[in-house]
């Protein structure tokens, strides 16, 4: 038995070390694009660090329309819209929100602000929801062309949002600004520390830190396809009417379950521009950003990510494909997004490797027997792993802290745990979800319920 033992914790050990190894060395070399691109440009900016708001010229004249697709969204949606009337600091916008017909307590949200400004249209889709988020947002679209066939003005862009998010108040004027040069505009997005989770819910604030300080800049410079967030992203009306062509005069995929993520790589395709914008509000300030309260809940927070999971990982990979032969920053992009499912794979066989050592390593005391001596080359992996873990945990703890504060910095190493446990569960859930869908089971809209903040001026600071 005992020598049964010492086999498994070997091989489970070796397997999740390479795995480790492999996936570290990955990560490694986007931190080395990163920390070469930072120096790059504090060398060219001098002391300062990154464009603020007074530093952008934004288009006066074009007027943008922000597209918020909601189901069910009764408790955020009327308060998300007053929030935005009142902060945001420019005039030409208009805010479409699309409902369904049997989600009355939303549409009568939206409506009775809608009857105060006229900056607000409800659109009620034809189809009784859910369906998909795509699919309402084509139904936006679609009322968007109209009322401009009935004489409304021309939008020239169309921003993202979902409806429990904060919006900056400085957001429509970077992308005015950066969509003189650009088809797609995306602005960080940094989650609302929820006090009452402070590890499930923040465990998203961590992640979003590093993906949008580090790994989407590192994306944007590499020019490979940027995939959207699904909130904060404005595309220009013209490669929205080119991607609407190809679809049959839908720009969304409605089939889709990550149609943003889907959208960044098909502009790319389309040969259109993106850029990841980090503007600080003001010299020194915050980032323009989204905020948002994330889900608190375990489950609520394995069904998004196993969301993810399946858009991104599984589907996607079937939808989306990979990219042009000799693309190579493209290729090893879409090859990190692809990596979830092998990550989760290598860390349950790590968790599993820490048992079987320990059980073995109790035995072996118990009875008195000694243990097999550990190889040069399986000590030299298990000292690289644990080198390369810390660096991992050390980079995100900077990112946290230069988004939140020392104190949510060291939090962030044992929140770690909790998003590798939310991963396990929303790997396996998403197998399961996708083998469904491959038997031609119903796609639909499995959103969380929605908290928006009670104080805004605090949470956008």
């Amino acid at each position: 038995m005992i020598g049964w033992l010492d086999a498994l914790a070997r091989e489970v050990t070796l397997f999740a070390c390479v795995g480790f190894l492999v996936g570290g060395l990955d990560d490694l070399a986007v931190d080395y694009l990163f920390l070469k691109r930072a120096i790059r440009n504090r060398l060219r900016r001098g002391s300062q660090r990154q464009p603020n708001v007074g530093d952008l010229a934004p288009r006066a004249d074009a007027l943008l329309a922000i597209y918020i697709a909601a189901w069910d969204e009764s408790a955020v949606i009327g308060r998300m819209l007053r929030a935005a009337l009142s902060r945001i600091d420019r005039s030409d916008y208009v805010i479409y929100v699309g409902t369904y017909p049997n989600d009355r307590e939303t549409i009568a949200a939206v409506a009775a602000v809608a009857a105060g400004d006229d900056r607000i249209r409800l659109v009620i889709n034809d189809k009784p929801g859910p369906t998909t988020k795509a699919d309402c947002l084509n139904a936006i679209w679609r009322a968007m062309l109209r009322d401009e066939q009935a004489g409304a003005p021309r939008v020239e862009a169309v921003v993202l949002h979902d409806a429990e998010d904060l919006i900056d108040r400085d957001e429509l004027n970077v992308h005015a600004a950066y969509l003189r040069d650009f088809e797609l505009v995306q602005v960080p997005v940094l989650p609302l520390i929820d006090h009452s989770s402070r590890f499930v819910a923040g465990h998203y604030a961590d992640e979003f830190a590093e993906a949008h300080g580090k790994q989407l800049p590192v994306r944007s410079t590499l020019g490979a396809g940027l995939p959207l967030a699904g909130v904060g992203c404005a595309i220009r009306r013209d490669m929205i009417e080119r991607i609407a062509v190809d679809r049959d005069n839908d720009p969304f995929d409605a089939s889709s379950l990550t149609e943003d993520y889907e959208l960044g790589l098909t502009v790319k395709k389309l040969g259109g521009r993106a850029v990841f914008a980090r503007v600080s509000s003001r010299p020194g300030g915050p980032p323009v950003a989204v905020r948002a309260y994330f889900p608190g809940r375990l489950d609520a927070a394995v069904r998004q990510k196993t969301r993810w999971m399946i858009g991104i990982a599984l589907a996607g990979w079937d939808r989306v494909g990979w990219a042009p032969a000799r693309d190579w920053r493209d290729h090893w992009m879409r090859m990190r997004d692809r990596r979830a499912l092998m990550a989760v794979l290598v860390l349950a066989t790590a968790y599993v490797a820490v048992v079987a050592n320990a059980a073995a390593w109790g035995l072996h005391r118990l009875t008195g027997l000694s243990a097999p001596p550990v190889p040069f080359v399986r000590q030299a992996l298990l000292v690289a792993t644990m080198l390369l873990l810390f660096w991992r945990l050390g980079v995100r703890a900077v990112f946290v802290g230069r988004a939140y504060g020392v104190a949510e910095a060291l939090l962030s190493i044992p929140r770690s745990v909790v998003g590798n446990v939310i991963a396990l569960l929303a790997a396996r859930r998403a197998v399961f979800r996708y083998v469904t869908m491959l038997r031609g089971g119903h796609i639909a809209w499995d959103k969380t319920s929605h908290r928006f903040p009670d104080a805004v001026e605090e949470a956008a600071t």
